[in-house]
């Protein structure tokens, strides 16, 4: 029996919604339609996410967002079999818009709805990619205030090796952009600064990167980011901007990659996922492609328009969850969500 997912995301900035077609067969769920709003431009006057108006966005954006996707699969809403949404982490408010809107939604066509993990939803979206990976697998999911390395045996079995202490990979690159005085989103403002600059100019700090574990630590990077900054500040030339972005990028890519290939030899596996928005940093995917090639060394990525957050990964990991048997989705139309939501402790 084939399975038509619609999937809901809201969590923070972006609003998705998404139509997912899991067979039969138990073949790799296929996306049908993908419709996508991102709130950066309303945000970027504040420099940062301000939560009502977030959610107040997620309110106008859904449902127009949702007959586009079924539009573009081809499909109306009686066809859809499941309903699902971003149960958590995230911010409360916006949570509420998706799971409000996908619960009230599953009770009027009865349909069955299902809560996902957002961070669930981003570590399976490179199953979706022209190249999925098979099971099992180390990952390294970066997305937002998250930097983790898991071992992946199967849909709903993960095993954290290691995470952030403190500053995650996606906040470091946010406050760094910010102190270089970059717009937001910060991320991506500073990796197009570092194209221009010298990687090599700024001796930065790789916090734990000789720790031992495989945990992370970018808060002191941050610190070292803010010292070179004031002693720039002001100059007029912009270069010593560029080389700082460019160093304070290595920096960061630098831990992460060498933390990832130390998780593959810890489990002596040959398969490597990245997944979430940092997942989009070329100079990562550059750094990580050349040394997992020469270990024989598999990497995954999600398809670029699938790192930030989107309703594909959620209706796509609920699809994946029901095809494993690992969720039973049901008919009851309340619902709560889970800002604060370790993945781990996923059932």
């Amino acid at each position: 029996m084939s399975l038509l997912v619609l999937g809901f995301e809201s969590s923070c900035d972006e609003t998705g919604v998404a139509l997912v077609q899991a067979d039969a067969n138990g073949a790799v769920p296929r996306l049908l339609g993908d419709a996508l709003h991102s709130q950066v431009a309303m945000h970027a006057e504040y420099g940062g996410v301000v939560p009502e108006l977030a959610s107040r966005d997620h309110i106008r954006r859904v449902l127009p967002l949702a007959r586009q996707a079924l539009a573009q699969a081809g499909k109306g809403l009686a066809d859809v079999d499941l309903v699902a949404f971003t149960r958590g982490p995230g911010l409360a408010g916006a949570l509420l818009v998706g799971a409000g809107v996908a619960c009230a939604l599953g009770a009027a066509l009865g349909r069955p709805v299902l809560g996902v993990h957002h961070l669930e939803g981003h570590l399976l979206s490179p199953f979706l990619s022209a190249d999925p990976p098979e099971f099992p697998f180390v990952a390294l999911l970066v997305s937002g205030g998250h930097t983790q390395l898991m071992r992946v045996d199967g849909v709903g079995r993960y095993h954290i090796l290691g995470e952030t202490i403190d500053d995650a990979a996606g906040e470091a690159f946010d406050k760094s952009a910010k102190l270089l005085g970059l717009g937001y989103p910060g991320g991506p403002a500073l990796a197009r600064l570092a194209d221009f600059g010298d990687a090599t100019a700024y001796a930065l700090p790789r916090p734990l990167l000789h720790s031992g574990d495989l945990n992370f630590s970018f808060a002191g990077l941050k610190t070292a980011v803010l010292t070179q900054a004031r002693k720039i500040e002001g100059l007029p030339c912009e270069q010593p901007r560029a080389d700082l972005a460019a160093s304070t990028q290595a920096a960061i890519v630098e831990v992460l990659v060498k933390k990832s290939l130390k998780a593959l030899d810890a489990t002596g596996l040959s398969r490597l996922v990245v997944a979430g928005g940092v997942g989009a940093n070329q100079q990562l995917r550059a750094d990580l492609g050349r040394a997992c090639a020469r270990r024989g060394v598999r990497v995954h990525y999600p398809e670029l328009h699938l790192c930030t957050d989107n309703g594909a990964m959620i209706a796509l990991a609920a699809a994946l969850r029901v095809q494993a048997g690992v969720s039973q989705p049901a008919r009851d139309y309340a619902f709560d969500v889970r800002p604060r939501w370790p993945l781990d402790q996923v059932a």
